[in-house]
């Protein structure tokens, strides 16, 4: 079978290396950044163009749509054709689509660059996590996959708050297209400093299962398009459909990926108890994150009365203390391994439990505190679960899972805001009760990411540098 190994490093020339993490860190921040900063800039966006409830869904539900889908069949691509490669074209591709989002005249042309920006960073984002495993030395890897995990973390919630800020500001009179003119810079920066990434020396024996990523790619679009449109379109009947069809076409995938010759996942993910763990992991704690700033901003501005920028000054603690306990956890997972997630999951589903009171129809400062000890327990699991996981997986599955886990997060994270946003909508008496109820929702999947972190603790450990 032709499993994908590593591509073999060559030197740097005349790179600096100390450059290679903030590089690919920056690509990760604005990739993640533009998931979020989109939806605070959605009334306006829908005001500016004249566009439809249904055209500004797909604005925000397009990026993530061709980010999910292209995870798995790009790190395949970057086994084969070299990381460094991969990600400079991806990050070129994410720098133009983002521009282009700018600029556009027409909700059509809006959605199409979506599309584009979301492929250029399905691109880029298993070359990351495979650049930290093959360039990082083994004695600091760990903490390089702290600060990805961190980096993660701080752009998902930072992309409200800098949101608020430029519809705030209204820097030339451009309004919503700042919001999309912000990530040009970072994105553009990170392609100058792709030259300080170390090249590799691609495997050309690696084939690319053709069957397979279009499976994968089919499969994955299919469910993530009625997730996003579904909720709010009142569920027609061609979502059922599309989410009946893509649980055939993703087991058809499994089945492909068992049999195949040149399978995009390396056999031995598939066989790991503790790469199905982690990934298992993954994909149940982003169903819990993202959808809690979704609703908690949804929830502060439509029945608290809260602005945009009012409501990302509420949510400042949670942000702030995530940037703390993502400094802290390298440290303390050296000293606690996997428990540290299990202890910050429960720390999480506690404060969600005790937010629902505090941020009912009239928010109180009260709730601070509780945000602070959620956000400081989010950065810590959030810095920590990657290096966790990649440290208990042999290095032959890199490759596979620098694709799995950044698709377990972002399937995760919309099914999560689909499941949430139906837990809000529930049948309540108010508004205070909606949000009640969205927060049991959200202490239910923390404590099961706590259940499951078990199963990881008690996974064989491997080396760190394996």
């Amino acid at each position: 079978m032709n499993a994908a190994r590593p591509p073999a490093l060559l030197p740097a020339g005349s790179a600096d290396s100390k450059l290679v993490l903030p590089v690919v860190l920056g690509a990760t921040f604005v990739q993640l950044l533009s998931v979020t900063i989109a939806q605070v800039a959605a009334p306006a966006i829908q005001r500016g163009l004249d566009a439809g409830p249904g055209e500004v869904q797909l604005v925000l539900a397009g990026y993530t749509l061709t980010y999910a889908c292209l995870l798995i069949t790009a790190a395949r691509l970057g086994d084969r054709y070299g990381y460094r490669r991969l990600f400079a074209i991806g990050t070129a591709v994410f720098a133009l689509a983002s521009a282009a989002c700018a600029f556009a005249p027409t909700p059509a042309a809006l959605i199409a660059a979506r599309l584009v920006q979301g492929a250029g960073s399905g691109l880029v984002a298993p070359q990351v996590l495979s650049i930290i495993q093959t360039a990082v030395p083994t004695g600091r890897r760990a903490h390089a996959l702290g600060l990805y995990g961190a980096t993660m973390g701080v752009a998902s919630l930072a992309g409200p708050l800098l949101g608020g800020l430029l519809l705030g500001a209204d820097l030339l009179g451009l309004g919503w297209r700042t919001v999309f003119l912000a990530t040009v810079p970072v994105a553009l920066a990170a392609l100058a400093g792709a030259r300080a990434l170390p090249r590799s020396r691609p495997d050309r024996r690696l084939r690319i299962d053709a069957v397979g990523a279009i499976l994968a790619t089919t499969g994955f679009g299919m469910l993530i398009l009625p997730l996003a449109l579904g909720p709010n379109a009142g569920w027609p009947p061609w979502t059922l459909v599309s989410l009946g069809s893509s649980a055939f076409v993703l087991a058809c995938f499994a089945a492909a990926q068992r049999r195949g010759e040149a399978p995009l996942i390396h056999p031995a993910a598939l066989r790991s108890r503790t790469a199905r763990t982690g990934i298992l992991l993954v994909f149940v704690f982003n169903a819990g994150v993202p959808s809690f700033t979704f609703l908690l901003f949804l929830h502060l501005q439509q029945a608290a009365g809260y602005s945009a920028l009012a409501a990302a000054a509420l949510s400042t603690p949670f942000a702030a203390a995530a940037v703390v306990g993502s400094r802290c956890a390298p440290v303390l997972a050296r000293r606690h391994g996997p428990r540290l997630l299990t202890a910050s999951a429960l720390v999480l589903a506690a404060v969600m439990a005790g937010l629902a009171p505090l941020l009912g129809t009239a928010p109180t400062l009260g709730a601070a505190p509780l945000l602070a000890a959620g956000g400081a327990a989010f950065g810590v699991f959030t810095a920590s679960v990657f290096s966790l996981v990649l440290a208990r997986t042999s290095a032959e599955t890199t490759g596979s899972l620098s694709g799995l886990l950044p698709t377990a997060q972002q399937l995760g994270g919309s099914i999560g805001i689909t499941l949430a946003s139906l837990a809000y909508l529930a049948p309540a008496a108010d508004s205070g009760g909606a949000f009640w109820h969205a927060m049991l929702y959200q202490a239910g999947v923390f404590t099961l990411t706590a259940v499951i972190s078990l199963r990881l603790g008690r996974g064989s450990s491997a080396p760190t540098g394996a």
